[in-house]
């Protein structure tokens, strides 16, 4: 199962979200719905390589997708998705409020 990590405000993330419901094979986390899933996320984004770019430009780094093998990607064509249109590869939010 992919990990889906999402948040309702983020423009990207609803896209996306749309295109994985009733599939069993995504599992959505809201970040925003708990702090749990807030913590869960931020102690991926603190650890994981493929963030470096979002921390460097101020992106959230969401949606966010953990592969079944522990790989992850914030591109959303490597789940099979379709980004959301005129979305720039890997695009997110960002910290600022900006980009979304």
């Amino acid at each position: 199962m992919i990990k889906m990590f999402v948040m309702q405000t983020c423009p990207y993330c609803e896209y996306v979200e749309k295109q994985v419901e009733g599939n069993p094979n995504f599992e959505v986390i809201d970040i925003g719905k708990h702090v749990r899933n807030l913590k869960q996320f931020l102690d991926l984004r603190e650890s994981n390589p493929a963030f470096d770019e979002a921390r460097k430009t101020g992106d959230v780094g969401i949606p966010c997708y953990v592969l079944e093998d522990g790989t992850v990607t914030l591109s959303s064509k490597d789940v099979g998705l379709e980004p959301m249109p005129d979305e720039p590869e890997g695009a997110s939010c960002r910290l600022d409020g900006s980009g979304c």
